[in-house]
């Protein structure tokens, strides 16, 4: 079952596309008009390189704090963590659907933790080299982000750093073309993505998977 969680939440990464423009889409314009000469695309490929890194850092965290309940016994906690990261996920396929906006509710909860890195990220700008690229990339991982949130708590549940960090790398996989192919070239490609019959068939795909989940449990 952990191979559904890691293609739903691929899934929520890739037809979460709206979303990852609106969030993410002007950072990606900002990041390439500041970049030093030469080719753009390496600093890019660097950029988002550490972007994944970053979640699959979050993802290895989480995970690892979820596997204390393996440890400690407390199965209890574990279901009911299992159980809300299922209701999340269904959540966000009403919010990719066009049917909820209680998803950007949940962004409001890493404001503080944004502010602290903040000022780590405004040390490392103007971008000068290919490692400075990743290192912005990892920090930015850290974007508020309701769709990054939902996916943390799969990885939570999923009580272990090794599968949790697969967990977050894999939803950074999805968002991949959102914001490689922002640009004339992608024009086609993005607004495939957000067609309205897309969004809301990957939303109900993604609240299928949660129902199914839960019912599995309640088995």
């Amino acid at each position: 079952m952990f191979e559904l969680d890691l293609g739903a939440l691929f899934l929520a990464g890739l037809l979460g596309g709206g979303h990852c423009l609106g969030m993410c889409g002007g950072v990606v314009t900002a990041f390439s008009l500041q970049l030093p000469p030469g080719p753009r695309w390496r600093y890019h490929l660097g950029f988002n390189l550490g972007r994944l890194l970053g979640y699959a850092l979050i993802g290895a965290i989480v995970g690892g704090l979820g596997s204390l309940t393996t440890l400690l016994s407390l199965q209890a906690v574990k279901t009911v963590l299992f159980a809300l990261a299922q209701a999340l996920l269904i959540l966000m396929g009403l919010y990719l659907a066009g049917w909820s906006g209680w998803l950007r509710r949940v962004e409001k909860l890493g404001v503080p933790v944004w502010q602290r890195i903040q000022p780590v990220l405004r040390r490392l700008l103007p971008i000068r080299n290919w490692p400075q690229s990743v290192a912005v990339g990892m920090l930015w991982g850290w974007l508020p982000c309701g769709l990054v949130y939902t996916a943390s708590l799969s990885a939570l549940a999923s009580a272990s750093p090794v599968k949790g960090a697969a967990i977050l790398f894999l939803f950074g996989i999805g968002t991949l073309p959102n914001l490689l192919l922002i640009g004339a070239a992608s024009g086609s490609l993005l607004a495939w993505m957000r067609a309205q019959w897309v969004r809301k068939t990957s939303g109900v795909l993604l609240i299928a998977i949660g129902v199914f989940r839960l019912c599995q449990m309640a088995l």
